[in-house]
């Protein structure tokens, strides 16, 4: 497909998930249905390998396969779409990158090598490389709040001055003054926030979110989306009622020691769109059965018009 610059990555983006067997492998039948509904809810794009898509946990013949089927689906379609290359390792990464090059992505997501801190020059050379190697497609970075290194709005300026390969990111936002400067240091880019700050992200000026939200409801993300556009204070509204649910049924998960990741497949698990069990590759843990039924009801409790 067409590269993608900053002002064409914008909207709700699903994320792709591992299905896994029992035995830890990729079920790619269940993948390939899930990347099918995730085309047919409508959504801005799909991307892959990002935490939710367990990019940690993959061998490099499992993401050849994973970023093939993806791309090729995509493709028929004509729906956008990203390949996550990031690992902890630059190498593996770079490696990465340079096979998938030829799939012709929208763009292609990185985050920053993170097992010893980096500073910031060798984030600037990394991204560097990384942005020749990848060109014409551009680079998307995704900055989690976890990484040994996370990058305030001023760092990424500075990375996006120093790498014109650089059109976009994925990073925790905050309070109005951070959104303030997020209009100040980044105009013209496209900044990505958390998906159930959605509303919010884009009434401060954010272009959309690589959703959490899609990981719950692809269809309904996308109609929530559409509803932030069409009436802003009914979208702020709805994610009012979001940040309760979150508060009220997810949180409680993550403080029994559920990571982000197994977090967003048990949303899955509980939006029921696809063949996706809430399970995680060893060693991390993931929800139960019991904890993703009641995700489920508390979710189409609270949250109908996900489902509508």
């Amino acid at each position: 497909m067409k590269p993608l610059c900053s002002d064409g990555i914008s909207g709700t983006w699903g994320a792709v998930l591992l299905p896994l067997n029992a035995d830890d492998s990729i079920d790619f039948v269940a993948l390939a249905e899930q990347v099918q509904t995730m085309l047919d809810a409508g959504l801005a794009g799909v991307y892959t390998n990002g935490t939710a898509g367990e990019l940690h946990e993959q061998e490099e013949a499992e993401f050849d396969r994973l970023s093939t089927l993806v791309a090729e689906a995509c493709t028929r379609r004509s729906v956008p779409f990203q390949i996550g290359v990031g690992h902890m390792s630059a190498r593996v990464a770079r490696e990465r990158l340079r096979r998938v090059v030829a799939l012709a992505p929208g763009a292609v997501q990185v985050i920053l090598p993170d097992w010893v801190p980096i500073a910031p020059a060798e984030a600037e050379h990394f991204l560097l490389t990384m942005a020749e190697l990848a060109a014409p497609v551009a680079l998307v970075l995704y900055t989690p709040g976890h990484a040994k290194r996370p990058l305030d709005l001023a760092a990424i300026a500075r990375l996006r001055a120093a790498v014109p390969g650089l059109v976009g990111v994925k990073t925790p936002d905050g309070n109005a003054s951070w959104y303030a400067s997020m209009r100040r240091l980044l105009p013209g880019f496209s900044v990505f926030v958390p998906g159930h700050h959605l509303a919010t992200g884009l009434r401060s000026g954010a272009s959309g979110s690589y959703s959490n939200i899609a990981c719950l409801s692809p269809r309904g993300a996308q109609r929530w989306f559409e509803r932030c556009v069409k009436d802003p204070a009914a979208g702020l509204a709805f994610e009012q009622r979001l940040l309760a649910f979150f508060q009220e049924q997810v949180a409680p998960l993550a403080a029994h020691g559920l990571c982000s990741a197994a977090l967003d497949k048990a949303l899955a698990a509980a939006g029921g769109w696809a063949p996706i069990p809430p399970r995680l590759r060893w060693p991390y843990q993931s929800a139960d059965a019991a904890a993703v039924a009641r995700l489920g009801r508390a979710a189409r409790a609270a949250l109908p018009e996900l489902w509508e």
